[in-house]
C-alpha cells in the first residue's frame, strides 16, 4: 500500500470535459461492464439530472484524477450511478471524501434520500456504503450482463448532513 497523499493535495470538484480521458481509464480499470466515453460526456454537457464529480491528486507537481463518482439528482431523491477509484489509490479513503462530498451538495440541493445497485458479491463496496447508513431494501436478481450477478439495492431513506461532513473530514 502506498503512502497517502496529504489532504491539501485532494482536490474534489465537479467533472469536466477535460477529465472524460482519465475518468474512462478509471472506469475501464474498475468495472467489467465499463461506461463509454459518450456517456460520461453526456453526463457532463447534457444530462441536466447528472452531478458528476472527481478526485483529483496533485503528486510531485502532477495532477491525477484518482476518482469518480455520477450521481443523478431527481426532486428529493439521488441515485449514485457509478463510483469508482483509480487502482492506485485505492484503500485511501478518496471514495468516501468524493462520495461524502457529492452527497452534501445533492443535499443542499433538495435530496433526501438516496439510492444505488451494488454487486452482491462486492463487499468492500457494501462495507463503504454502510458507513454512510446505506441498508439493503432488496435485491435485483441477475442483473449484472456479464455474469448475471445479483444486484442489491441499497438506500438511505432521510440523508444526515452531520455525518456526510464527518466522513468528508475523516
Amino acid at each position: 500500500m502506498s503512502e497517502q497523499p496529504p489532504a491539501q493535495s485532494l482536490i474534489i470538484r465537479r467533472m469536466a470535459v477535460g477529465d472524460l480521458e482519465q475518468v474512462t481509464a478509471i472506469d475501464n480499470q474498475s468495472f467489467s461492464l465499463p461506461w463509454p466515453e459518450r456517456s460520461f460526456r453526456y453526463e457532463v454537457l447534457e444530462n441536466q439530472a447528472s452531478r458528476p464529480w472527481v478526485a483529483e491528486i496533485e503528486e510531485n507537481g502532477v495532477r491525477r484524477i484518482a476518482a469518480m463518482a455520477v450521481i443523478w439528482l431527481i426532486i428529493d431523491e439521488a441515485h449514485l450511478a457509478t463510483i469508482a477509484v483509480r487502482p492506485d489509490y485505492r484503500r485511501r479513503g478518496i471514495a468516501q471524501k468524493l462520495l461524502a462530498t457529492a452527497l452534501l451538495a445533492a443535499y443542499a440541493e433538495g435530496a433526501r434520500k438516496v439510492f444505488l445497485e451494488v454487486r452482491r458479491g462486492n463487499t468492500a463496496a457494501q462495507a463503504m456504503y454502510e458507513q454512510f447508513g446505506f441498508a439493503v431494501d432488496g435485491v435485483r436478481p441477475r442483473y449484472y450482463q456479464d455474469n448475471h450477478e445479483d444486484a442489491l439495492l441499497m438506500s438511505i431513506q432521510e440523508l444526515d448532513p452531520k455525518r456526510l461532513v464527518a466522513i468528508s473530514k475523516a
